[in-house]
């Protein structure tokens, strides 16, 4: 039978991007148009809120935090001391700007809808979006904000790991049902694509990759959260009561998997209270790798 995860907090509209940061979990509530953190306890407070719909989060050497807008499809960038600026402009290709993961040196890699996810999947339904849909790109910000393609002819990119050798860019393909790898090159580049794992029938939404070099899949089209080796063997699933949208793993000791859930993607009717969750579960490996 698989682990079924408990539950960490209930007050919450959609979880997104989590981040283990500082003894916290943060993470995009982008319905409420806040960036929150979670103690292990379940102290949970909002840390800021911005005029748009945050996603991808992410830290740069200095201790500055980068936030993506996803309406807006901008980059933020929040100051140690709270101060908050832009530190890119994307270039408006996507219907939205999405996840992200920030490596080392402060290099953002952001990937994008590339069409209005929310209106095709009321007007045709999953199962034809997963047929049919345009592709989207990856965007290679630098640390000073400069911004180039990095890889295009992407199915939706989401959760994205870093490998702790710096070398390997691991990315879910949602609409392919697939997890991507490709070699990061000592200038920063993408090179080498190649498929670490097909899914099907599940799909990746957010990821988190652990010691052992495996990645758990957040699945938003069932309670499930899944830890998947290369080659797409099952290792592991944690039952979940509602939809997976992301996951991570943190704490102390780096064996908790968060996992946001909620009962949809789409939009709450205006007034409605939150009812997505953040749960947890104990697994047997640790974190490793960025973010």
């Amino acid at each position: 039978m698989p682990q079924t995860a408990g539950i960490l907090t209930e007050n919450i509209y959609f979880g997104e991007c989590p981040r283990w940061h500082s003894g916290r979990l943060w993470f995009s509530d982008f319905f409420s148009h806040s960036v929150k953190s979670i103690s292990p306890s379940g102290d949970l407070r909002t840390e800021f809120e911005i005029d748009d719909q945050p996603s991808g989060l992410g830290w740069m050497p200095d201790g500055s935090m980068l936030i993506v807008s996803m309406q807006k499809q901008q980059l933020l960038r929040r100051a140690p001391a709270g101060i908050m600026s832009l530190h890119a402009q994307l270039p408006s290709i996507g219907f939205r700007a999405n996840d992200m993961v920030v490596d080392a040196s402060g290099t953002a890699l952001v990937g994008h809808f590339g069409f209005d996810l929310e209106a095709e999947m009321i007007a045709r339904g999953i199962p034809s979006v997963l047929e049919d849909h345009p592709t989207a790109q990856i965007l290679r910000v630098s640390p000073d904000g400069e911004i180039q393609v990095a890889a295009d002819d992407m199915h939706f990119p989401n959760g994205s790991v870093i490998t702790p050798d710096g070398k390997t860019l691991i990315v879910g393909e949602t609409l392919a049902g697939a997890l991507t790898a490709f070699e990061i090159a000592p200038d920063g580049t993408l090179r080498n694509r190649r498929l670490w794992a097909s899914t099907w029938p599940r799909v990746p939404d957010g990821i988190a990759l652990n010691a052992d070099g495996n990645i758990w899949i957040a699945n938003p089209l069932a309670p499930e959260c899944v830890l998947l080796e290369e080659g797409g063997r099952v290792l592991d699933v944690i039952a979940t009561d509602q939809l997976c949208y992301a996951c991570m793993l943190g704490g102390d000791d780096g064996q908790t998997l968060f996992i946001c859930t909620a009962p949809t993607s789409l939009p709450p009717e205006p007034g409605a209270p939150p009812q997505g969750k953040i749960l947890t579960a104990h697994v047997e490996v640790p974190h490793a790798g960025l973010p």
